[in-house]
């Protein structure tokens, strides 16, 4: 998972119509499921008015004599839905589901929970836009879509009533959470509202609710001068690609000088697409494949071709980060949590000091104070970000090489976790479980239900991965 408009391509249970509960099939895993749904009121101050319904599915232990505490997966974004998640999160925690159900719940807002859903075919362009005043008609017409819609109550605090209700429902006395980027954060507000229905928690790419999400220039500049750095400690690489840093200026300022219009096929229809690519567009598509480890291995040689003219490597980057029509994030919810938590919450200080970058400067903040400038929002209460506190167990993760979720992050949250521990995977980036060891970590953290003895020398044999240095792939 990623936070703010990562691409995962969709899975759309079946069967979760009438009744309540009942068996299911989710595209892209064989096995038959449990899905069903939980009436709750979509505005909790008023339990007797209009009611929408959330649903889950449940990835069935493999083992009889499955063990009463699930894990429960609290999706990214804001805005992802954790049912359309399944695939990978089965393949993720294979070790987790010879002992426990795995529990997905679309959060309000998303999947098939009253989705907040806007007619955008690539969401992505949203933060690779330079007019902001597109961005902010673009959110005005989404929420023209949602009239019969309170997208006041579709909140972080909402969704975790909404949790709630479901485990009651399913007879679950405690849950095991994993919560990935955002998630992390609704991870700790379960903790924070429910503390006796938790057992564990793990919290991967930590954003916990003193930090402001949005504005991710700084932290995105970081990562690419690690990146710049990394390349030069290459030897190939650096022979390769020995002025990176002066290429990727060159192409930003050649973009914001001329038009170039790149001819390419939607990868899902087909059919001819033509794209724009304006400093903002490319500035996106490298600051989004720094998310991952085999998209960060493209960069040097992307950009470098860039420079010399040859776009074609970029617009593989765009197959697979982000022009994908089949598009992950729920904009209305995204919106919804993010103007509402995080926007009022940022000060100007804050927004010039995170412009205060060569990489993309402050347009990640622009685009997200455009956008909120087009939807319904209102400030969270004055004590909503004050630190979580909890006895309970707790595992934090974090990478390196993350553009978005500092590991600076996850020792501010663990500095009111008492029986937690904070572990940095090298040479990992945004949500460490998708490609490092730290998948089986979790398994034996939720087996042991502490983190005292957790033995994580795994993450320690990670080593650097290498760049590719032509279209041959060579360098791999």
């Amino acid at each position: 998972m990623a936070l703010l408009l990562s691409a995962v391509a969709k899975a759309t249970p079946d069967n979760l119509a009438e009744p309540s509960s009942g068996s299911c099939f989710i595209d892209g895993i064989q096995e038959q499921l449990t899905c069903g749904y939980v009436p709750v009121p979509e505005n909790y101050q008023q339990p007797g008015a209009k009611q929408i319904k959330i649903h889950y599915a449940i990835l069935p232990a493999i083992s009889e004599g499955a063990k009463p505490d699930p894990l429960l997966i609290l999706a990214g974004g804001p805005g992802q839905a954790a049912t359309e998640l399944a695939p990978m999160i089965s393949r993720i925690f294979d070790a987790v589901r010879p002992q426990r159900d795995i529990v997905l719940i679309d959060q309000r807002g998303t999947g098939k929970s009253n989705p907040l859903e806007c007619d955008i075919s690539h969401a992505d362009e949203l933060i690779q836009s330079d007019e902001e005043q597109n961005l902010t008609e673009t959110a005005r017409k989404c929420l023209a879509n949602f009239s019969d819609t309170d997208t006041l109550q579709y909140s972080t605090h909402n969704s975790i009533r909404d949790f709630e209700r479901v485990r009651k429902e399913l007879g679950v006395e405690q849950f095991n959470l994993y919560g990935g980027s955002y998630g992390s954060r609704a991870a700790l507000k379960y903790l924070q509202l429910y503390p006796d229905s938790v057992r564990t928690a793990t919290l991967d790419a930590v954003a916990p609710p003193q930090v402001i999400i949005g504005p991710f220039g700084l932290h995105g500049s970081l990562a690419f001068d690690q990146l710049l750095e990394d390349c030069q400690q290459q030897l190939s690489c650096s022979d390769a690609f020995p002025e990176l840093g002066d290429d990727y200026q060159q192409v930003m300022s050649r973009l914001g000088n001329e038009q170039v219009i790149l001819e390419t096929t939607d990868p899902l229809s087909h059919q001819p697409l033509t794209i724009r690519l304006t400093p903002g567009r490319f500035s996106s598509i490298i600051r989004m494949a720094l998310y991952s480890p085999m998209t960060r291995q493209l960069l040097p040689y992307a950009i470098h071709s860039a420079a010399k003219n040859n776009f074609k490597p970029v617009l593989g980057l765009m197959g697979g980060t982000t022009i994908a029509t089949q598009n992950s994030i729920y904009l209305g919810l995204m919106l919804s949590v993010v103007c509402s938590e995080d926007l009022p919450r940022a000060t100007d200080s804050l927004f010039q000091q995170d412009a205060n970058n060569d990489f993309i400067g402050g347009r990640t903040g622009d685009a997200f104070k455009a956008l909120c400038a087009g939807w319904e929002s209102k400030p969270v209460a004055d004590d909503w970000d004050k630190p979580v506190k909890s006895e309970k167990p707790v595992l934090l993760l974090s990478g390196t090489q993350d553009p978005v979720t500092p590991p600076r992050w996850g020792d501010i949250a663990a500095r009111t976790l008492p029986n937690s521990r904070h572990i940095v995977a090298e040479h990992a980036s945004h949500t460490i479980a998708s490609h490092t060891c730290a998948n089986t970590l979790i398994a034996n953290f939720i087996e042991q239900g502490s983190v005292q003895q957790l033995n994580a020398e795994c993450l320690k044999n990670r080593i650097p991965q290498p760049f590719v240095l032509n279209v041959n792939g060579e360098g791999l």
